[in-house]
């Protein structure tokens, strides 16, 4: 759990229930006026937080929720009308210490993306322009899926949809397989071969099946 959530948490703990619109803790035998100048002081606090502190809470915030590029985290902070300066100058610090690395984002983000959404090679390479990560770092991340995983990984998601598809006809079956593939990012070649022998293994299987 991260800073944030558990001064959340602990906030909520200690709140006893209260119904009224203020949000105020009941029994805190605040008045009125003491809590306007409470709120007054914690505004006044905010608002002269530094470009640089504002900008470190950002980026932490955005890492605890999952890895990030060095262009999204830039992007984030630009939308906050953080100085570029300071947005690059921050965000080098991160570098330093370890916590951004476009490679290992990259090599991380083709990995997960791979396994868990069957995304083929041509995707996962857009995700990552858009993601804004250098192209060598897009090609090393992308030569860790070889011809055969990918392949591999398409006969997965084929026969996933085989059952589905088997009221249609084979040329039916071939464009909804063939187009599913397409939308994850396969090669039009590797699709249409992996759907034509998957195709004809089911024919073997249900005909063995009925005999």
């Amino acid at each position: 759990m991260s800073g944030d959530g558990a001064r959340r948490g602990g906030g909520l703990r200690g709140r006893r229930r209260d119904d009224s619109p203020s949000g105020g803790v009941a029994g805190s035998g605040c008045s009125d006026a003491e809590r306007g100048n409470s709120e007054v002081a914690g505004s006044a606090r905010s608002t002269s937080e530094s470009p640089e502190q504002l900008a470190r809470d950002t980026v932490y915030r955005l890492l605890a929720a999952r890895a990030r590029s060095r262009s999204e985290l830039r992007q984030a902070l630009l939308r906050k009308e953080i100085d570029e300066d300071v947005a690059d100058g921050v965000i080098q610090k991160f570098v330093d210490a370890g916590l951004v690395d476009d490679a290992e984002f990259a090599e991380t983000w083709v990995r997960a993306r791979h396994e868990q959404q069957g995304l083929g090679r041509r995707a996962l390479g857009f995700e990552l322009r858009r993601k804004g990560v250098d192209e060598d770092l897009i090609a090393e991340a992308l030569s860790t899926v070889d011809n055969e995983s990918e392949a591999d990984r398409a006969r997965e998601l084929v026969r996933r949809k085989l059952r589905a598809t088997s009221n249609a006809d084979a040329a039916t079956r071939t464009r909804r397989l063939v187009g599913m593939l397409a939308r994850k990012g396969y090669p039009e070649g590797l699709a249409f071969r992996v759907v034509r022998e998957e195709l004809e293994q089911s024919e073997v299987d249900e005909s063995f099946v009925e005999d």
